[in-house]
């Protein structure tokens, strides 16, 4: 079983890959204000992902009350970074096509390293 603290230092590793990566890796071209709402977007999909909620734009849209617009313009630079990725599935209907988004295995198996050193250095 994970315990509180265990819980509370994912996240807080979480916290700072996001920072690092997007703060410290701006993509050429991109706004302060862009990085910042990839960092407030990244937070609600970690809260998603922590949930079992499917990343799709429809249930982003719904938490966040922003337009899908708005939702992709936030997400589609995460797909960029390689922090994300798409695929298209059937949306809830089963007629059209969604997007629908997953974390790259690579952002955990970095969280998962940092954790060690961090136990492995107290």
């Amino acid at each position: 079983m994970t315990s509180a603290l265990n819980v509370h230092w994912q996240s807080q590793l979480f916290a700072a890959y996001a920072l690092q990566e997007i703060l410290d890796k701006p993509i050429e071209g991109e706004t302060p204000q862009s990085r910042l709402k990839q960092l407030g977007m990244m937070t609600v999909l970690y809260m998603m992902h922590q949930s079992h909620e499917k990343l799709t734009l429809s249930n982003i849209v719904k938490i966040t009350g922003l337009t899908r617009n708005a939702v992709a313009e936030s997400i589609d630079p995460l797909v960029e970074r390689g922090i994300l990725a798409e695929t298209i599935v059937k949306n809830s209907m089963g007629r059209g096509t969604a997007r629908q988004f997953e974390f790259r295995p690579e952002v955990f198996d970095r969280l998962r390293m940092r954790a060690e050193e961090r136990r492995s250095n107290t």
